[in-house]
């Protein structure tokens, strides 16, 4: 299939091609929601020896996981050259020859390495939907992968994953400490060691129609914490107490937010949160996505602290079968997270 940001070179669209009006068939637009703050997380508190400032840093974490499970990091200690780097050498791959990108095509969810044009999907009508994105994604953990072009593709992608990885451990012992559990709880209990760690990179291009089309439709992430950042083009979208709000990055922030696992984990105290990408007809949007769960074959469940307070509220699955289920899940119908649910 021929990537959208070819096919948006290849003529001078005034119209949205009908295979990618997602709310042709409902009649109606998505409209843009009003912007929000979010809640900012220092990072550096997390390391510091202060006993009170790391207090409140963690109760700060705990109550931006359950009241709104997104947020920004600021100082985070991941060089801004690093960043800029990035998103270089992942602009250089999306403009690299269609059949160099083509190599990777596959529709194998669990494939190392994958390449994908419009992200098919089915309505309730059973009718085929395409996203406005092109994009690019492999495993970095527990093995790692990544395309040997372009140059420098793979070392910046090796340090850019370890730094993360490194992050989320960090975060991920606040957290657990935020639940009244030891700080070390999470990264035992999921196996973070051998916790998978994906790499992707969007590509968003101008949208002749952005009101019908739609990036990445609402969803939830299946790991524990994910990372995202964006070439300062928005188009992230949370949805916040039955409302979709537009959220902006600070300068030099990154934006986490809590995943299905961590959910199943918290016994459900912090919320797996519903979001989307939308798109503009001005600029191109890219954005680097780190998802972070635990190792593939953890089963989760609810923490073992947590359930001297309540039952158990979820059921129990291995991380990398809940993965495949969910990338097989049709858009409209109930979600995994959902199905574990015991009461």
């Amino acid at each position: 299939m021929a990537s959208v940001k070819a096919l948006v070179q290849s003529q001078d669209l005034k119209s949205l091609p009908s295979d990618y009006a997602h709310f042709k068939d409902s009649q109606k637009s998505i409209v843009a929601g009003p912007e929000v703050s979010l809640p900012v997380i220092d990072f550096s508190l997390l390391s510091s020896t202060n006993p009170d400032e790391r207090a409140k840093v963690i109760e700060d974490l705990g109550k931006a996981c359950e009241e709104w499970g997104f947020f920004m990091v600021v100082n985070h200690g991941i060089p801004e050259n690093l960043i800029n780097s990035l998103f270089n050498v992942c602009n250089e791959f999306f403009d690299m020859p269609e059949e160099e990108k083509l190599k990777f095509e596959t529709t194998n969810p669990l494939y190392p390495v994958m390449v994908r044009s419009g992200s098919t999907i089915h309505d309730k009508s059973n009718q085929t939907v395409l996203f406005w994105r092109d994009y690019l994604r492999f495993f970095v953990h527990p093995e790692f992968y990544c395309p040997d072009k372009p140059q420098d593709f793979r070392d910046l992608i090796s340090e850019y994953s370890q730094r993360t990885r490194d992050l989320a451990c960090k975060l991920l012992q606040g957290i657990s400490q935020s639940l009244g559990m030891e700080e070390d709880y999470i990264q035992k209990a999921m196996d973070l060691d051998h916790g998978t760690q994906i790499f992707a990179a969007n590509y968003y291009p101008p949208c002749p129609q952005p009101e019908l089309a739609i990036g990445i439709p609402p969803h939830t992430d299946h790991g524990l914490l994910t990372f995202l950042l964006q070439n300062g083009v928005g188009g992230l979208e949370i949805q916040h107490e039955g409302q979709w709000f537009h959220v902006n990055a600070l300068p030099n922030s990154i934006f986490v937010n809590t995943a299905d696992q961590l959910e199943v984990l918290s016994n459900g105290k912090y919320k797996s949160v519903w979001h989307r990408a939308v798109v503009n007809n001005e600029k191109t949007r890219i954005t680097l996505v780190v998802p972070n769960g635990p190792s593939p074959d953890t089963i989760v469940t609810p923490a073992a602290p947590l359930l001297r307070e309540a039952p158990a509220a979820y059921g129990p699955m291995k991380y990398m079968e809940y993965v495949n289920v969910q990338r097989v899940t049709r858009l409209h119908e109930k979600p995994l997270l959902d199905r574990l649910k015991l009461h």
